[in-house]
């Protein structure tokens, strides 16, 4: 059967985290959902917004981007779909049961407004738009009528990502088990109880005798080439990707997520990582989700609980969200750094390509140096942060593409009206 990845207009609803990412490609509990969906086998079809078109040929070339008409029946699957175990499973019983030559029904599971998955019959897949502000439960009425088929709705309960606080919700209560399948379906060795380095073609990762582990509430896993450094203390569940480094002294603990190529040491708890970050310094990140190419300067802390004990509400544009939550850090875009004793309030929002200074105690749009308590609020061209870009990459061995520079040149435009909202609301007080 294959399969149909689509974006809906809740994709943006996402941002910071989905300005430079499909809402597919968001990291939650170690997994993105693309690395579930390649898997399940069939071509993909991968509807996402205009201006990530360019970076998904780049990146998936083996993707399609326009349905096509085939024999065989497609299913479609909303991108905000979180990565976890059980939706997985659920979405694999749906795929099941449902035979892939079937052409008389369109078969749809609704999550309240949007669609989260369907099975269309392969004849009408060609009529499925590529507009991603399509309202696709109408689309597949539609289509139902044009061609005759009959439209059967099932209840089944998948979890979507609808605001950046889900992906750290979904993040905590699912990595456990996460971590867990990776071990079931990985090659490792058990080098302490319930602590496991994986037999990859990386260099093997090392673990200094004077770790301390405590994984009475879940498992640690290392992936390969992994320097650890002495006196570190980790409490699973726990993943950290290849080609990472943790600084000695460092304290990773409840349901933390590395990906690869990143760099950590201080306190971490209830983190998802994005590959290519840096934390290496003394400060801590609690409950929070860290993009790509992202550097905190030494003692940089968030908080993630209230002074009241109460439930976080996060601020989106000019909405009041209630999280339902007690512990809520920040969210963090890609290419978002943080300068020396940054400390960010409960709660907050950094965006794009933003660096920020001193306490932070309101959410930062994109593309802005932020220096609160000092007054100083500026704008970031996008030629500066290609420029930055640019240096990053090359520290790490990473080519710069085209596709990365005009990236960032459509995300800066696509965040103007952020920025000018902010500035004609408190232009010190974002």
């Amino acid at each position: 059967m294959n399969i149909i990845l689509f974006e809906d207009s809740a994709a943006k609803q996402l941002a910071p985290i989905t300005l430079t990412r499909p809402a597919w490609a968001i990291t939650c509990a170690s997994f993105r959902l693309v690395d579930w969906i390649t898997n399940i086998g069939g071509s993909i079809t991968s509807i996402v917004r205009p201006h990530l078109q360019t970076l998904q040929l780049n990146d998936w070339p083996e993707f399609k981007q326009s349905p096509e008409a085939s024999d065989d029946s497609v299913v479609m699957i909303n991108a905000r779909m979180a990565p976890t175990i059980s939706n997985i499973e659920l979405l694999r019983t749906f795929i099941g049961r449902h035979d892939s030559k079937e052409n008389k029904r369109i078969i749809l599971i609704r999550d309240g407004w949007a669609l989260a998955a369907a099975i269309v019959p392969g004849s009408l897949v060609g009529k499925v738009s590529t507009d991603t502000d399509t309202d696709r439960i109408s689309e597949l009425e539609t289509l139902a009528k044009d061609g005759s088929h009959e439209l059967v709705a099932e209840e089944l309960a998948f979890d979507l990502f609808s605001y950046p606080h889900d992906v750290i919700a979904q993040h905590m209560e699912h990595c456990g088990v996460a971590v867990e399948q990776r071990i079931k379906n990985g090659d490792y060795r058990e080098v302490n109880d319930n602590v496991f380095v994986a037999n990859d073609d990386q260099p093997a990762t090392e673990i200094p005798p004077s770790s301390v582990f405590d994984t009475s509430e879940g498992p640690v896993v290392f992936r390969g080439n992994t320097h650890v450094g002495p006196f570190s203390f980790f409490r699973g569940p726990i993943h950290i990707g290849a080609n990472c480094k943790i600084s000695e002294h460092s304290s990773i603990k409840d349901s933390v997520a590395i990906s690869h190529n990143c760099k950590f040491g201080g306190e971490a708890e209830g983190i998802q990582v994005e590959p290519w970050s840096n934390k290496q310094h003394h400060g801590f990140l609690g409950h929070s989700y860290v993009g790509s190419w992202i550097n905190l300067g030494a003692g940089t802390c968030n908080s993630d609980l209230k002074n009241t004990y109460g439930t976080v509400n996060m601020i989106y544009g000019d909405r009041k969200v209630s999280t339902g939550m007690q512990f809520v850090g920040c969210v963090m875009g890609d290419y978002s750094r943080t300068a020396i004793n940054t400390s960010i309030y409960t709660g907050k929002i950094i965006g794009v390509g933003s660096t920020v200074y001193g306490m932070t105690p309101h959410n930062v749009p994109s593309f802005v140096n932020c220096a609160q308590p000092l007054n100083q609020i500026g704008i970031l061209p996008p030629e500066v942060l290609a420029s930055i870009q640019l240096r990053m990459f090359e520290r790490r061995n990473v080519a710069q593409r085209p596709c990365d520079i005009q990236l960032i040149h459509d995300v800066f435009t696509m965040t103007q009206a952020e920025r000018e909202d902010s500035w004609t609301n408190d232009p010190l007080a974002f």
